[in-house]
């Protein structure tokens, strides 16, 4: 009877390499399967609960920083935005009103020019009639001197309601008079009126302005007396 193992015979290594590996495998895992199918212990459950506290405190990190980057990010991109939109509108403010300012300012410097010459018109309309001396006249040249003045007045009466036209606050110095004073010349013009009247056309007058007010007190009176009755 031959033997069960001839060392003539040919025998393949890579395949005995390969099976033996492949027996190990098997044998590890059935202890694993027989490991896993067992509950775990204490200590696994405290170590499991130990690294998933690790990792929450990871998270929270991981969290708050990116928490605090978008906070960053966002006050970086608002301030970039007011950044904008301050410079295009201060751009918009200071070129019109540099546009209104220069306008005001030439506007300025012309009245102001208009101003010197109604200020130098009016001294020299000032000096010229304080200059009028009614004393010093002759009557030799007494009509001349008369015309110079008069001239020197009428000259000076138009600068002055031209100076008034240019400049309203000139109109200040005829406000300061009261509403209900009458001026001289109006009291003069209204004596002369009434002066040249005579004693019937004066009744007439009176009679004129005071008979509504007797028709008005006879009717009252009749109708007091209707009601009476």
């Amino acid at each position: 009877m031959p033997s069960d193992f001839d060392q003539s015979e040919f025998v393949d290594s890579d395949v005995l390499t390969t099976a033996r590996p492949a027996a190990r495998t098997t044998i590890m895992s059935e202890s694993t399967s027989g490991s896993a199918s067992r509950p775990p212990s204490r200590e696994e459950l405290d170590h499991r609960v130990s690294d998933a506290q690790q990792q929450l405190a990871e998270l929270k990190r991981k969290q708050d920083e990116l928490e605090r980057e978008r906070s960053t990010l966002e006050e970086a991109r608002r301030r970039r935005v007011e950044l904008q939109t301050g410079r295009e509108e201060m751009l918009h403010h200071l070129a019109r009103g540099l546009v209104l300012l220069e306008e005001a300012e030439l506007k300025s410097r012309r009245d102001a020019e208009q101003m010197a010459k109604s200020l130098t018109g009016l001294r020299e309309s000032l000096d010229k009639v304080q200059a009028i001396n009614e004393e010093s006249w002759n009557a030799d040249g007494y009509n001349v001197e008369l015309t110079r003045a008069l001239t020197a007045i009428e000259n000076a009466r138009m600068e002055w309601n031209g100076a008034r036209l240019k400049w309203p606050v000139l109109d200040g110095a005829l406000s300061a008079q009261s509403p209900g004073s009458v001026a001289p010349g109006a009291a003069k013009i209204q004596g002369h009126f009434l002066g040249a009247q005579s004693f019937g056309e004066l009744c007439r007058l009176g009679f004129a302005l005071t008979w509504p007010v007797a028709v008005a007190v006879l009717l009252g009176s009749l109708l007091l007396l209707f009601f009476r009755r």
